[in-house]
């Protein structure tokens, strides 16, 4: 349950990376939204990552949490703000994908 908790958080962590990107585009009211959607999505990650390392090791719980957000910010970047999506952006992308994958199965 505490590795979904992580998970989640990991989600929030993008939206609140791509409110951010979005409240950088915009103006006025809709500034403001994007603002409050950042807010929110943050204050849920890091509450749902706190209960969650009470009882996973804070350290792979972190470096997962971090990953996920990484990865789907990196893809967010991708799709919706038209970043390059060049070679080694993909490569290292996928290595920190399997990074994240090998740091769950080792942990107990």
């Amino acid at each position: 349950m505490n590795w979904i908790l992580v998970i989640i958080a990991g989600l929030f962590e993008m939206a609140f990376a791509t409110c951010l990107g979005k409240a950088r585009e915009t103006t006025g009211t809709e500034m403001h939204w994007w603002f409050g959607g950042f807010l929110a999505s943050l204050v849920a990650s890091m509450v749902l990552l706190m209960k969650a390392t009470q009882s996973l090791p804070i350290g792979t719980a972190y470096a997962v949490w971090t990953g996920i957000g990484a990865v789907g910010t990196a893809i967010i970047g991708i799709v919706i703000f038209k970043e390059p999506a060049t070679f080694w952006r993909l490569f290292f992308i996928v290595t920190l994908i399997g990074s994240i994958i090998g740091l769950k199965a080792v942990s107990h």
